[in-house]
């Protein structure tokens, strides 16, 4: 039966016997996660009774992050909260792509409430996965010291929760708290669930916790990490990419200690990856390196050397029309929809080389022509291109970032000597041997040199937001808040803001916010709050 209260408290907790707290299970068949059928819910005291069933949980858990629900509604996706839910609105909230019709407006613009769907969907489907994460946590514990499974096995699956739990607390604090730069980390954050929701008792100490500061959030984030890297296998039996695994743990905490600015922290695990080496980078865990062309871990998504953690889908079980990364970011011309181009504030950049692989391999132009004159002739990011099925993998880490993060943390301590090299690497890739584009030695800014590159490497992929987040107070690097922002009808319809070559300059008549302004920070949702005793006062200024 559904515990009512528990589900007017929280939309996206699940409860042990229903919707709100379910043990997400499929069919029989586990050896894809990604083959699950609509979801059934059973008590978790059933659940881990059986080897078999904990690992159809551990699947459950995976597909909550990959897809998520809209309005409580688990038979239709949206991508949230790590699908392409999560990657389209960390671009639309930065300046390098464009926004083309009405899908993503309140997030481009900024004019979201605590009602908009997109914001309100995010953290829903964040602590749903949170909630997922820590039922299976206490679930596995209960089953090793009842002999179901061994301590070891138990230690894995803990791990591979707390590294979603990581990821999904980090993801809400981007978007709903101020950056960890704001006072060291003494900023609100956002409630750090570490519990499970089920019995009355559980709930109400769940409601107990409140959103606490930044710095105890990424505290109890690195605490998640490191438990997940001790416990967890270097590699996966099966489907490595899509399955938190010890490098998964490690990369991930290059992320983390690097939105803390904690330069020697991102160098200390990513040299546990390898990035203390020279010209060529191959992790000692697991074997990461990069892949030999730029587009090598879209075109094999599900098996390559580059991507650390990605979130699988697949022709049966994926976002949607309406989630779905080719459906997002492709052209009509490709059967896709439309709704958002790469800007030319980014195509046009000086920084981005003209003959850099990226531009041809990622990018495309689309053609379309009405009367026989060009039409929305705009370019689109080319990294996901299955437009009928939908399969396409959404990358969350890859080993490109580990290499940037570490590139920048050495910047930023003076070491631009190793700087460079894990630069080259990621940028190198994309040039021919004979590019005259191809620098030989550490540029005057090598920190800015490494930024650019991000933005570059890493378009149509989530990184913007998050960059733009953490650099907000930075007075060299950062945007000093929300960027202004290209508008649609600046672009002409023959394509002429589009040149790398002679690079036009195409205004930004879309204000941008200052970082003081309230509209940084994205609200909590109006149930939220409402449901919620301990957050009624909690909610973000001016909402």
């Amino acid at each position: 039966m559904r515990n009512t209260f528990a589900y007017k408290y929280n939309r996206g907790m699940r409860t042990a016997t229903a919707a709100l707290l379910a043990i997400t299970l499929g069919t029989a068949s586990c050896s894809k996660f990604t083959e699950l059928a609509p979801k059934n819910a059973y008590p978790s005291e059933s659940v881990f009774k059986d080897p078999a069933t904990i690992e159809l949980a551990v699947n459950g858990m995976y597909s909550t992050a990959a897809i998520g629900s809209y309005n409580d509604d688990y038979t239709v996706g949206r991508g949230y909260p790590f699908g392409s839910a999560a990657i389209e609105q960390d671009e639309m909230r930065g300046e390098d792509m464009i926004n083309l019709q009405a899908f993503y407006e309140f997030t481009y613009k900024a004019t979201y409430s605590p009602t908009s769907a997109n914001n309100v969907q995010m953290w829903v489907n964040l602590y749903a996965l949170i909630n997922q994460a820590n039922t299976l946590i206490d679930g596995v514990r209960t089953a090793a010291k009842n002999g179901v499974i061994t301590e070891a096995k138990a230690g894995q699956i803990e791990g591979e929760a707390r590294f979603l739990r990581a990821l999904a607390h980090h993801e809400a604090l981007i978007h709903y708290s101020r950056p960890y730069a704001d006072g060291a980390g003494s900023q609100v954050g956002v409630p750090y669930r570490d519990l499970p929701v089920s019995t009355p008792e559980q709930i109400q100490a769940a409601m107990k916790i409140g959103r606490g500061t930044v710095k105890e959030d990424y505290t109890k984030m690195l605490a998640d990490l490191d438990y997940a890297e001790t416990h967890m296998a270097a590699s996966a039996p099966a489907f490595t990419i899509a399955k938190a695994t010890k490098g998964a743990a490690i990369a991930l905490k290059t992320r983390i200690k690097l939105h803390m600015g904690d330069w020697k922290g991102v160098i200390d695990e990513a040299t546990k990856l390898g990035a203390d080496q020279g010209g060529t980078f191959v992790s000692p865990v697991q074997g990461f390196k990069l892949t030999e062309s730029p587009d090598g871990p879209f075109l094999k998504a599900d098996q390559n050397t580059e991507s650390i953690f990605s979130i699988a889908n697949n022709a049966v079980t994926n976002p949607g029309t309406n989630g779905a990364l080719a459906s997002m970011f492709g052209p009509a011309e490709l059967k896709g929809r439309g709704l958002v181009a790469t800007s030319p504030a980014l195509f046009n950049a000086t920084f981005w080389a003209a003959d850099d692989l990226r531009r041809e391999k990622l990018q495309f132009k689309q053609t379309l022509k009405v009367d026989g004159k060009p039409s929305q002739n705009y370019y689109f990011n080319y990294k996901y291109r299955d437009y009928l099925n939908k399969s396409d993998w959404a990358p969350v880490i890859r080993y490109a970032e580990v290499l940037l993060n570490a590139a920048e943390a050495y910047a930023r301590l003076g070491n631009n000597a190793q700087s460079f090299k894990l630069f080259s690497a990621v940028r190198n890739r994309s040039l021919l041997p004979t590019s005259p584009n191809i620098i030989t030695a550490p540029p005057a800014d090598m920190i800015q040199a490494v930024l650019n590159e991000r933005r570059v490497e890493f378009a149509g992929e989530g990184r913007r937001w998050p960059d733009i987040h953490r650099l907000a107070l930075d007075a060299q690097y950062g945007t000093s808040g929300i960027p202004a922002k290209i508008l649609p009808t600046e672009l002409k319809a023959d394509g002429s803001n589009y040149n790398a070559v002679t690079r036009p300059v195409t205004e930004a008549k879309y204000s941008g916010f200052a970082y003081s302004h309230y509209r940084f920070l994205w609200p909590l949702p109006a149930t939220e709050i409402a449901s919620n005793p301990t957050l009624k006062n909690a909610q973000n200024p001016n909402y």
